[in-house]
């Protein structure tokens, strides 16, 4: 869809997926095809190596140059992806805390493997109460980085954050729009898609990269590679292994639904399963190419 809208406004692309950054993870991203890539700009697909670690921040200062690559050209820039976070500090910015405590962050995930993620949520309310009221007990990944900044820092995240606000974010967005579809069809399409990321030789993407350079913690916990890396190692069939992405990918797509009703600017795009792709370019192109946006 994207596609189309960048061939009927002249737009260049820019990802906004911090799993597409990455060389060799193809398959399992969905990342655009060669042949597409030559007719339609894209930019912030192919950044660093699978064994490279990829911080919001990397992410930032590569999507602000991007953008003033395209406006030196005269060409609108047109955001698409995949991760709200990256989303949120384009819009946002974003608060900058203590480098990641891998070793930390081990420990306290063996903790939540062993007690329970309720655990470490009790643990964080001793420190961080304001966090703590935030934070769902079992959202591990911020509730660990809430720690993680409490105990490298001596002060609680939320204080953090208070005493310094969020900058001023990366991109002035005109409009946005999310595409929404029935539970229905988007289960629909996900299974087809996983189906096709398997024909299309995932298992043989994720081998390569295991005997080449090998894969980043954030690397490899992106859907569709854990559960390729865990059938690899023996820990459950192909078959299992296919429904888990399936499920793991709903999930996700939930939780990126809930992430874009936060944003108070976001304009829903409902689509029909039948609908062409071509209709629906139309269409997002008369929400978000008006006049007044292009100047």
């Amino acid at each position: 869809m994207a596609v189309c809208v960048a061939g009927l406004t002249n737009a260049e692309l820019i990802s906004v997926d911090s799993m597409k950054v990455y060389r060799g993870l193809d398959i399992g991203t969905g990342k655009p095809p060669r042949t597409v890539r030559e007719t339609v700009p894209f930019h912030l697909l192919d950044v660093v190596d699978p064994n490279e670690s990829f911080s919001l921040a990397r992410y930032l200062e590569r999507a602000r140059a991007a953008l003033e690559e395209i406006r030196a050209r005269g060409r609108p820039a047109l955001f698409v992806g995949g991760t709200p976070l990256y989303l949120r500090g384009l819009l946002y910015g974003i608060f900058e805390g203590p480098a990641a405590d891998w070793a930390l962050r081990g420990e306290l995930m063996q903790r939540a493997q062993e007690q329970g993620p309720e655990v470490l949520h009790e643990e964080l309310r001793k420190l961080d109460p304001v966090a703590a009221d935030r934070l769902h007990p079992r959202d591990l990944v911020r509730v660990i980085r809430a720690l993680e900044v409490a105990r490298t820092s001596g002060r609680p995240i939320s204080s953090h954050q208070r005493q310094y606000p969020a900058p001023e974010g990366a991109v002035a967005a005109h409009r946005m729009v999310a595409l929404r579809r029935s539970e229905a069809d988007l289960k629909d399409r996900i299974h087809r898609r996983v189906a096709r990321m398997f024909a299309a030789g995932l298992l043989d993407e994720v081998r390569t990269v295991l005997e080449g350079p090998g894969f980043s913690r954030p690397a490899q916990k992106a859907i569709g590679y854990r559960e390729a890396i865990g059938h690899l190692k023996g820990e459950r069939s192909l078959g299992e292994t296919m429904e888990l992405i399936e499920r793991n990918t709903w999930r996700m797509a939930r939780k990126q639904r809930a992430w874009l009703k936060s944003f108070p600017a976001v304009q829903w795009l409902d689509v029909t399963a039948d609908e062409p792709t071509e209709a629906t370019a139309e269409k997002v192109r008369r929400l978000l190419f008006t006049p007044e946006n292009l100047n």
